[in-house]
């Protein structure tokens, strides 16, 4: 008669492995790895199929068109322009967010008493939702009316009032994305430099006090800032990936009743529209994301590598 562990197949075997070690493993982990599998790689395949066939109106095309749902979104200066505008948030929010989370760790990082207090307040807006933050910024503090405010703030020193989100020339309205995706993210970004921080050996402070080295900039230019050198790497790739996915913050502060506008309209807010919209061609709208998540992964790479990401230490 055979055993229950005779009679299991090899890859239960060893998935299980021996005496069921691997049992409670599996019990944790394989709820998440079937909910990451079915909510994330499937679609991915999904959206790359479907690029590749006429699907309007459908998920289950049948009409093969080959590249051409791909020739046709790179010959769309929507698109093209679309990806203009993520380079130019790219370039505002990086840089900015980047300096104010390391201010904001070496502050806390330097206090003597209720660094964890300063800590969880300057964290707390990464648990706010996107959503809710932009509408708090559209309709409460940057709403263009009198009592908005940034407009009543003005008021005190007799400025006019400004309608931040309809106004082009000069584009107030990126004022608004910078600093609502600044308020949400930077927090985020503060707890993973101070983490860096902390792992900076006391020493060499030490030893720069010894050889005369001035605390202030001195000492932040020729010890904490090269030290800090793979966290900002791993800093800089996470806010670059982040940037090029924006969608909430410009769908809930641009869009009115009237649909979006047509400036600062990100390819994620045309391909939203292009796939979901009234011609709903989701063939269009998953070729236009597939090429958006290869220019993802080459400038993340490119940049990966131009910083060193994984080079040992000098």
């Amino acid at each position: 008669m055979r055993t229950p562990e005779a009679a299991r197949t090899p890859l239960v075997r060893r998935l299980l492995g021996p005496e069921n070690r691997y049992l409670w493993f599996w019990v944790f982990v394989g709820p998440f790895a079937a909910g990451l599998a079915l909510f994330t790689y499937v679609p991915l395949v999904w959206s790359v199929w479907l690029s590749f066939f006429d699907a309007h109106n459908t998920v289950t095309p049948t009409d093969f068109v080959g590249l051409d749902n791909y020739a046709e979104i790179l010959g769309d200066p929507s698109f093209t322009a679309g990806l203009t505008t993520f380079a130019g948030f790219s370039l505002l929010i990086v840089p900015a967010t980047y300096a104010l989370s390391l201010a904001l760790a070496l502050m806390v990082s330097r206090l003597r008493f209720a660094q964890a207090f300063f800590r969880s307040v300057f964290f707390l807006p990464t648990a706010c939702s996107y959503v809710v933050a932009a509408m708090i910024w559209k309709l409460s503090i940057f709403n263009g009316v009198r009592y908005g405010l940034a407009n009543t703030v003005l008021g005190w020193f007799g400025g006019s009032d400004v309608a931040w989100l309809s106004t082009t020339s000069p584009p107030w309205y990126w004022l608004v994305i910078v600093t609502v995706r600044l308020w949400l993210q930077a927090g985020f970004y503060m707890v993973i430099l101070l983490a860096g921080l902390q792992r900076i050996p006391a020493t060499l402070y030490e030893a720069a006090a010894v050889d005369g080295a001035r605390p202030g900039w001195q000492v932040f230019r020729h010890i904490t800032f090269p030290q800090l050198r793979a966290t900002s790497v791993a800093v800089v790739l996470l806010l670059v990936i982040n940037a090029f996915q924006a969608f909430d913050e410009f769908y809930n502060l641009l869009s009115t009743a009237r649909g979006y506008p047509p400036y600062a309209r990100p390819p994620l807010v045309y391909l939203y529209y292009v796939a979901l919209g009234q011609g709903q061609n989701l063939g269009v709208g998953s070729a236009g994301a597939v090429i958006l998540a290869l220019i993802i992964a080459v400038v993340t790479v490119v940049q990966a590598r131009w910083f060193g990401l994984g080079r040992q230490e000098d």
